[in-house]
């Protein structure tokens, strides 16, 4: 990714939306599943930002938004995709 983290991709007709992904980087995150609010535990993820540019004349932003929701999703857990 030449050490892009996040940019915004350009719509080109007749596209109608367009996926921009940045690279993966390790981050330090608070581990909520064995964290407690007095005593907070961390880890390590790999986070990736990802942004959806909609031509708002064909896809709402809001449906955009449900989308963006459903692939994070998707990626998070890729065996979901198989059921």
């Amino acid at each position: 990714m030449f050490g892009i983290k996040h940019f915004s991709a350009v719509i080109n007709p007749p596209q109608a939306c367009i996926l921009a992904t940045g690279g993966v980087e390790k981050r330090v995150v608070v581990n909520e599943a064995k964290s407690s609010a007095s005593d907070p535990e961390f880890k390590v993820a790999s986070i990736m930002a990802v942004t959806l540019s909609c031509d708002h004349r064909v896809v709402d932003g809001a449906v955009g938004a449900k989308w963006l929701q459903h692939f994070k999703s998707y990626i998070e857990d890729p065996m979901s995709m198989l059921l």
